[in-house]
């Protein structure tokens, strides 16, 4: 399973490379999400049957499980057939105390790579380091990255794809992570033979505008609506609200939270907005990846790159 969902979301497909990339770049050597919480395939490969199964031993332990039943249940006679399949599972202490995953506020400096690879288009993508899950800080920016760059009433996509033309997707979306920074997403897929830095000198602009002057009363409605929708639709599913309750139950030991976690985006002020990007949505707070596409016949005359793009393309 691991191994087949490993190449399914990062190893196939143009740009797969991409999360794995960023996140390495936005996490510093050392940091426990400085590799990706799925692992490497030389990691898969290398695991033996003994260490799959201490690992299921100690953390599919029912003192390391949240169970939520959601539906029309009756709750004893639910709590009677818990008991009965999961009651005799012994408990397992061998689990290890998470890492520490805190970070200083800001990069300090703008990190960049260069990818050469068979992609459709030129690409520039960004991950910007952001307040802890479970804080109003993160929250606000949750919010400004909306207003910038969530769906196509954008600012990122008002600019980049119908004003200047010069890209034809434009997104910009939080990351939440448990234990460490949140991680601010850009993506910008390029259009014709556009060049990455005038997307990024355009992005720029943007970002430095909202900064300075932050979203409007109408930005401000319509972001807050749109993530009140987006939690009502994961609460509208029993499986989707199942999910909720166990994320709250485990990152912050209260499953009520689910319930009333839109509340606090509803509460943000937009000067907490600005001043979320301000702080954070800066050249120098991320970690940028631009996308060169090349030829598939070329990749012997590339040399280097082209071995690169061709394992990225294979594995």
């Amino acid at each position: 399973g691991l191994t087949n969902s490993r190449r399914l979301r990062y190893d196939k497909g143009p740009y797969g490379t991409a999360f794995e990339k960023l996140v390495s770049m936005a996490y510093p050597e050392g940091h426990p999400y400085h590799h990706t919480p799925i692992g490497s395939m030389a990691d898969l490969d290398a695991a033996t049957l003994e260490d799959a199964r201490a690992f299921f031993r100690t953390y599919y332990a029912p003192n390391n499980a949240v169970i939520s039943v959601v539906g029309d249940i009756d709750p004893e006679q639910t709590l009677a057939w818990i008991e009965k399949y999961f009651g005799s599972i012994p408990s397992h202490d061998g689990k290890q105390p998470p890492r520490d995953g805190t970070l200083p506020g800001t990069i300090g400096e703008q990190l960049r790579e260069v990818v050469h690879e068979e992609v459709p288009a030129r690409a520039l993508m960004a991950a910007y380091r952001l307040p802890h899950d479970g804080t109003r800080a993160c929250d606000a920016a949750d919010l400004a990255l909306t207003v910038l760059g969530g769906g196509e009433s954008s600012r990122l996509h008002n600019r980049l794809v119908r004003r200047d033309r010069t890209a034809v997707a434009a997104g910009f979306g939080l990351l939440r992570l448990a234990g460490a920074p949140s991680l601010g997403w850009l993506d910008v897929k390029t259009s014709g033979g556009v060049e990455v830095e005038t997307i990024e000198a355009a992005v720029d602009e943007e970002l430095a505008r909202f900064a300075s002057e932050g979203p409007t009363p109408e930005e401000m409605e319509r972001a807050q609506a749109q993530l009140e929708r987006e939690w009502l639709d994961r609460l509208g599913t029993v499986a989707g609200r199942a999910d909720e309750l166990c994320r709250y139950a485990v990152l912050f030991g209260d499953p009520q939270l689910a319930l009333s976690a839109v509340g606090r985006v509803l509460d943000v002020t937009a000067e907490e907005v600005r001043a979320a990007a301000e702080a954070a949505l800066r050249p120098d707070n991320r970690a940028v990846l631009v996308y060169e596409p090349i030829e598939p016949a070329d990749e012997a005359a590339e040399g280097e790159e082209g071995t690169d793009a061709h394992e990225g393309a294979d594995k």
